[in-house]
Parts: structure tokens; C-alpha cells; sequence
């Protein structure tokens, strides 16, 4: 906005979909971007179309503990401090794939690499005047939930089972973040419903036709599921944790974001961590 200082504003999975409109909206809107992609030629066709010297583009598979680790670091770089942080980054499996950490991928991606990028952030956009982290994942759904005898879900795979057991991970990791009561930053998590964006990436051409034929008729536009992003970005809520399903506001009381829950799943994600690490 010409009126107000520019913002810096990262994004993972902003390539594609609604990341991808997010990012473009941040550069018309005369912020500094820095999109995170695993896809060089999407992240280069994004920079082609902005036209802008603030928009930055890191190529980086977000699966991989080491890589998001390196993408801080860049970040680190760059910014002395984030006013936003959007996290999209997501990708369907059908069969059950491994990262080179040893972790299931969808939870590697869709969970961890959100937990990595908003807790290694957290000085930068503590050092924003109001800092705001974006979760866009499936808060308000009561379908599916944390394995706790097999996180990594190495019996009984199924690609519908690991996007909803990371999905609730990710309101977990929400209500974690707020209920530390350790930073200034405002946590949104925002489920925008069925809309027009990643159909594309599905390995399955038979599920990518499906899904853009049940788009044509029943899909949100994009422009219209990322408005409320643009929103928060601009002015981040005042409450800890704010929680959006398809433009109602959630009760943070609800079981979805039980604290003990929550609490439980940061005490598994650190000892997974040190193990990683071990394995280095």
C-alpha cells in the first residue's frame, strides 16, 4: 500500500495455487516476497510474471529437515525481520515415500517443515512491529486425527489417512505456538475449503481430472479463498489464535485444538528432532 511501509512476507509453497496468488497480490502491493518452491521452472515463470526486484524465489524441498535449515539461514540473510510468514507447502502421496530424515513425506512436508519454518523464524518476526504466521491446512475438520502408536504411519498407509492425520497436526501446532505465551506473533490457522488451485500437482491424472471437473462446479475461485491471507497480512488479528473454516470464525476451545494434545505433539516433534539429528 503506498501509504504504509512495505512488509516482508514469506511463503512457502508459493508457486502454484493459492500460494502463488498470495505472492503476487504481496508484490502488487508493494512488499518484499520471498516465495520457498520445489519446482525451479514454476518459481522462475512466478518471477517472470511479477516483474519484480522484491520478489525472491528459493528453490528448496521443504520435505527434508536440512533443507528448510537452509532456507532460514537465507532468509536470515536477507531480512532483520518478518512481518508475515504464509505456510502452503503440501503434496499428495499415494504410496507411502520416506525422506532422507527417515520420516514419513507428508508429514515431513505438510507438518514439519510449518513447525521448522515458524519456530527458526520466530526471532525475525518477533522483531516485526506485528508479526503474523498463516497456516493454511484444515482447522474446523473433525475427520482424522494423530496416530500416537504410528505417527509415521509405517502400517496401514493410505494418502487421504496422512493428509488428515498432518492436517490436525498443523491445529495442533497452532495452538502450541499461541499457548506458549513466548512471542508476540498473532497465529491464523484458515481452512478455505474447496477452491481452484493444486489440482495440478496430483500424480494421478485420473484424480487431477476428477478434481478440475468438480471444480468448474463446485470450487471456490482462488481470489476469493486468499482474500482473507491478503487481510491478515495487512492487519494481523489481535487475538493469540484465530482460527477460520471456510469464513466462520472456530472455537479454540474445541477438541481439534486440545492443549494436552498439543502439547504432546511438540514433546514428539522435539525428540524427532534430535533424532534426525543423530542421523547426520
Amino acid at each position: 500500500m503506498p501509504d504504509q511501509p512495505s512488509k516482508n512476507v514469506v511463503i512457502s509453497g508459493g508457486t502454484t495455487g493459492m500460494g502463488r496468488a498470495v505472492a503476487l497480490e504481496q508484490s502488487a502491493r508493494g512488499n518484499h516476497v520471498t516465495v520457498i518452491g520445489s519446482n525451479e521452472a514454476r518459481g522462475r515463470a512466478l518471477l517472470d510474471e511479477a516483474a519484480d526486484p522484491n520478489m525472491r524465489f528459493l528453490r528448496a524441498d521443504l520435505s527434508s529437515i536440512a533443507e528448510n535449515e537452509r532456507v532460514v539461514a537465507l532468509i536470515a540473510e536477507q531480512y532483520r525481520a518478518i512481518d508475515a510468514l504464509a505456510l502452503f507447502a503440501n503434496r499428495v502421496s499415494p504410496k507411502r515415500k520416506e525422506t532422507p530424515d527417515g520420516l514419513e513425506s507428508t508429514f515431513a512436508l505438510y507438518y514439519l517443515s510449518r513447525y521448522l519454518l515458524g519456530e527458526r523464524l520466530r526471532p525475525l518476526l518477533d522483531a516485526a512491529p506485528e508479526p503474523v504466521i498463516i497456516n493454511v491446512a484444515g482447522v474446523g475438520n473433525t475427520a482424522g486425527r494423530i496416530h500416537w502408536d504410528d505417527p509415521q504411519l509405517t502400517r496401514g498407509y493410505r494418502q487421504v489417512r496422512a493428509q488428515l492425520q498432518a492436517g490436525r497436526a498443523n491445529d495442533l501446532l497452532g495452538a502450541a505456538f499461541a499457548g506458549e505465551g513466548k512471542s508476540k506473533v498473532r497465529y491464523v490457522l484458515y481452512h478455505p475449503g474447496f477452491t481452484k488451485s493444486g489440482a495440478d500437482g496430483h500424480p494421478s491424472p485420473v484424480v487431477r481430472n476428477a478434481i478440475k471437473l468438480l471444480a468448474r462446479f463446485f470450487a471456490r475461485p482462488v481470489a476469493d479463498s486468499v482474500r482473507p491471507i491478503n487481510g491478515w497480512i495487512e492487519r494481523p488479528p489481535a487475538a493469540p489464535l484465530t482460527a477460520v473454516d471456510r469464513g466462520k470464525t472456530v472455537d479454540p476451545s474445541i477438541e481439534t485444538l486440545d492443549p494436552a494434545d498439543a502439547a504432546r505433539l511438540a514433546t514428539y516433534t522435539a525428540e524427532l528432532l534430535q533424532k534426525a539429528s543423530r542421523r547426520v
